[in-house]
């Protein structure tokens, strides 16, 4: 009885992450998305626990004590996380998913090999241990090497022939894994370790190399990672939940991945073995064509934002990094009342993580029709009368429609230079994130506007408040 009862439980579980996956596709509805996808999960575990009957369960204290601290740790963690910081924290969770995925297949290889001779061990099954292994150490060490690039305790560091080191230390990962199914030699639990130890050498070598500009597909790749080593526990354990979710994450990962790479106009590959960004600190008040910047005040910006009919704001990393979500939705709504229309332009890999502006935009309860993509918003940039880049820049880079020999070009960007007039905040002249110059910031019809974007923002509505 109870494992029929376990079984409608993983069906309702599975049902829920698929539900849960669609309504996150939306931000109105992405909230209650996550809600209904976490009860799924709730309900297959402690259906696990208290309904499944292979396994007589004892250890109810240490199951117990690990959902409870980790509870404590994940709620806190959320709570007290910047939005600025949101990327390293999501990198870092997809890392213990990686890590549990990994730790369940070296579990499993001792039970094996306790019920097994060497000799004998199952192919099929040692093939899902191994597959489990190789996948969740990479994804483990990796978004702990991503983790590190976007806090910046970890820098850009390659090696003068790092992609052959990279695809010969996975040839000779697989290499070993391929002999140790196919042959069984009396040294498999060796082999298993030696294959384990590479696979997180290739983890760190694999992350290592990668240009800060590529970072959100990076994410987005370990996650589809995590998501597949999950299946494998999900096929050692023959748990019906844990195979859905772990075929969800990694098909939906793969998918945001392409899509990611399609925004960018770059082929996965080439993301992987382009190696652009490094967050360049670059500054200059000069172009390499001799251009000059053109500064402007918040007096000046505020008569331009208040007489305008259309206004577009560009939301970029500055914006998260000096937290001025709030005080821009005050100026957009200040500038509604004044009866000037007011949109976002949002590029699908601005920030340091897929969807970044979206959710810290939403944080500050900005409409989300007001958030319009980049296919849809370039069009209009032509009939803008001002457009305001709040922190972004690769993004609005013009370089990538007119240098070849630029590492962004062929990159989709928006379109701001149509405007009629752009407005640029900067704490610096300083390069963004791909660590090049940006030719827009010494156009004719761009004007410079230095400072926090936080406080200047606060400036510009107390400037349009006293018009």
């Amino acid at each position: 009885m109870n494992t029929e009862i376990l079984q409608l439980i993983y069906l309702v579980g599975s049902v829920s992450f698929m539900i849960g996956l669609k309504m996150l596709s939306k931000p109105d509805t992405a909230r209650k998305g996550n809600l209904v996808a976490a009860f799924g999960m709730t309900v297959a575990i402690f259906g696990t626990i208290f309904l499944y009957e292979g396994i007589k369960v004892s250890n109810y204290g240490w199951i117990f004590g690990g959902l409870i601290i980790g509870s404590i740790l994940g709620t806190l963690s959320a709570k007290k996380v910047k939005m600025t910081q949101m990327p390293e924290m999501v990198s870092l969770f997809n890392g213990m998913g990686g890590a549990c995925a990994m730790l369940i297949s070296a579990v499993e290889f001792t039970h094996l090999t306790h019920n097994y001779a060497i000799g004998d061990l199952p192919k099929g099954h040692l093939l899902i241990i191994l597959l489990g292994l190789i996948i969740g150490s990479i994804s483990f060490v990796g978004s702990l090497v991503a983790w590190g690039k976007l806090s910046g305790r970890v820098g850009d560091k390659t090696l003068k022939i790092q992609q052959i080191v990279n695809i010969g230390l996975l040839l000779l990962i697989l290499g070993i894994a391929c002999y140790t199914i196919m042959v069984g030699p009396p040294e498999t639990t060796t082999y298993f370790y030696v294959i384990w130890g590479l696979s997180v050498l290739y983890g760190i070598l694999f992350v290592m190399p990668i240009g800060g500009a590529d970072m959100p597909v990076v994410i987005s790749l370990l996650n589809s990672f995590t998501g597949v080593a999950a299946a494998m526990g999900g096929f050692l354990y023959d748990n019906k939940v844990m195979l859905v979710g772990g075929i969800l994450v990694g098909s939906a990962g793969t998918l945001l991945t392409l899509v990611m790479c399609k925004a960018m106009n770059r082929s996965l590959t080439n993301v992987l073995i382009g190696n652009f960004g490094g967050g360049g600190n670059g500054e200059s008040s000069t172009s390499e064509s001799g251009g000059h910047v053109r500064e402007i005040n918040p007096g000046d910006t505020a008569i331009l934002l208040k007489y305008a009919n259309k206004v577009v704001i560009v939301p970029g990393y500055g914006l998260a990094v000096a937290q001025a979500q709030h005080v821009c939705h005050e100026l957009e709504e200040l500038l509604e009342k004044e009866g000037v229309g007011v949109k976002y332009a949002i590029h699908p890999v601005a920030g340091r993580m897929p969807g970044h502006m979206n959710v810290l935009l939403a944080e500050s309860n900005v409409s989300y029709d007001k958030l319009v993509e980049m296919e849809n918003i370039n069009p209009e940039f032509a009939t803008t009368d001002v457009v305001l880049v709040v922190g972004a820049n690769d993004v609005v880079n013009p370089a990538a429609k007119t240098d070849p020999n630029s590492p962004i070009y062929g990159m989709p960007i928006l379109d701001v230079e149509n405007a009629k007039n752009i407005i640029v905040m900067k704490r610096s002249m300083k390069a963004g994130y791909a660590g090049i110059e940006n030719e827009l910031f010494y156009q004719p019809k761009t004007s410079m506007l230095f400072g926090d974007a936080k406080g200047t923002l606060t400036k510009l509505v107390a400037e349009i408040k006293a018009l």
